[in-house]
């Protein structure tokens, strides 16, 4: 059980895909202008992640022994399906989180961060319950990291910033010193 929680405190802070080993800015610096958008964005990453590591243990524990050379074009096949669904599933429950999400719920396909869980989770060995935590723990990272930029940016947007820096060079200032942040992690939790 410590194993565990030291799996999802890892992926979640230490870890965070985006802010320390930097997969998934594309949807990181374009959906997050929005605290709303960035959440949902963020649920559904984690949707995904979850889902690709429960599929990345079944084609490495069935399938994959016999042609492990297939591991990378397999996980690209489980991830864009799973997008497909995902797309399809909120087309039809929320048509306005659809169109305010835009191009960006499609990118959640190339969506590195997703493809790096699958490689890093099997690099790891981990067994079926390991994935999943990791998984939960990598989406959960990836929405904090979201909503954290969103409402910085949000906060930014109303206060007086000199014309210099504002918009994608304010974005990029944020991002760094919240990357800063999460890297503080590394040496809080190495000490424990």
């Amino acid at each position: 059980m410590d194993n565990l929680f030291w799996i999802f405190i890892s992926s979640l802070l230490i870890n965070n895909f985006v802010l320390t080993y930097f997969l998934g800015l594309c949807p990181f610096l374009g959906v997050s202008s929005s605290l709303e958008t960035s959440f949902r964005l963020g649920m559904a990453t984690t949707f995904v992640l979850i889902i690709t590591a429960l599929c990345a243990w079944i084609l490495n524990t069935y399938l994959l022994i016999y042609a492990p050379y297939l591991r990378l074009v397999s996980f690209i096949v489980v991830i864009a399906s799973t997008v497909q669904f995902i797309e399809m599933v909120i087309k039809k429950l929320s048509p306005v989180l659809f169109r305010a999400l835009g191009i960006f719920l499609p990118l959640i396909t190339t969506n590195c961060a997703i493809l790096g869980l699958a490689i890093f989770a099997t690099n790891r060995s981990y067994g079926l319950v390991e994935g999943l935590i990791y998984a939960l723990g990598a989406g959960l990272g990836f929405t904090i990291a979201m909503v954290l930029l969103a409402g910085l940016r949000e906060e930014s947007e109303l206060s007086d910033v000199p014309a210099l820096i504002q918009g994608t060079a304010m974005n990029l200032i944020i991002a760094g010193i919240l990357s800063m942040a999460f890297m503080g992690f590394a040496g809080l939790f190495s000490a424990v």
